[in-house]
């Protein structure tokens, strides 16, 4: 099993990159926000990743969290719910808004996600909700560091939605660390978007 990789990005695409890793570049299935303008060519990146094998393929995806990735196999364990569909609610939702969304049961918010409907997002409640809803101190449900809290505050008095402000945030690099510069980032972010 490949748990993590980390290398030097040769190649982005919408939803994969390609990662160098001591010489090998690696194919890495990846939600769509990871593959923005956050990132790119030649940059190091630290990617927490799942071998997904069915019979006729083998893929390789990654996440810039451990949080993310145990997302992503809590949503791979509700049927209908594909790799996919997977990373494009993760990349739809952070861990903790998705918890907010399933324990408000908030079907609208679930069927915004593309290759969800109706059906699914009530199938999504129903079978995260003990998951994610009771766990969610124990399992990914992350909590925005101060810091964050503070950029979204920022965000949202500029007249962005909440959602709208911690998905921006979430494609700042962890290593943009002042608030003011995590602020700018997820300013251009919401700019191209």
């Amino acid at each position: 099993m490949i748990a993590s990789l980390r290398g030097v990005i040769q190649a982005i695409n919408e939803q994969s990159l390609i990662l160098e890793v001591n010489g090998v570049g690696y194919l890495v299935n990846v939600p769509a926000t990871l593959a923005q303008p956050c990132y790119a060519l030649g940059d190091t990146l630290l990617l927490y990743t799942h071998l997904h094998l069915r019979e006729n393929d083998i893929a390789l995806y990654g996440f810039r969290t451990r949080s993310e990735l145990e997302l992503f196999l809590t949503l791979l364990t509700v049927p209908g719910i594909g790799p996919r569909t997977a990373l494009a609610v993760i990349a739809m939702f952070s861990p903790e808004t998705l918890r907010q969304a399933i324990s408000q049961g908030d079907i609208t918010a679930l069927t915004q996600v593309p290759g969800i409907g109706r059906k699914t997002a009530q199938r999504l409640l129903v079978d995260l909700n003990d998951k994610i809803v009771v766990g969610h101190n124990q399992e990914f449900g992350l909590q925005l560091s101060p810091m964050d809290s503070d950029a979204v505050n920022a965000l949202t008095a500029l007249g962005y939605s909440i959602v709208e402000a911690q998905q921006a945030l979430r494609q700042v690099p962890i290593e943009v660390s002042q608030l003011d510069e995590r602020i700018i980032a997820a300013l251009r972010y919401l700019g191209s978007h």
